[in-house]
């Protein structure tokens, strides 16, 4: 099973979030981008588990996004 985990950040919240349209319950949140990339790997086999989704494995394919806002005058 392959999945795409989108990573943003959330400049109100100061944190990194995730999401995938592959599995529309994962919403995470982090203040690390490593350390949100591993709550993504420990959570995936388990809400592929409770929705009932059979896989012997995930591929993770994470992008990320980020915009900041630079002075230029």
């Amino acid at each position: 099973m392959n999945c795409k985990v989108k990573f943003f950040w959330d400049s109100e919240a100061a944190v990194w979030a995730a999401a995938s349209e592959e599995l529309p319950s994962l919403v995470l949140e982090s203040g690390s981008f490593d350390a949100l990339i591993e709550k993504v790997k420990y959570i995936v086999p388990e809400l592929l588990y409770f929705e009932g989704i059979k896989a012997d494995y995930c591929d993770l394919n994470f992008i990320a996004e980020k915009t900041c806002r630079v002075r230029t005058a």
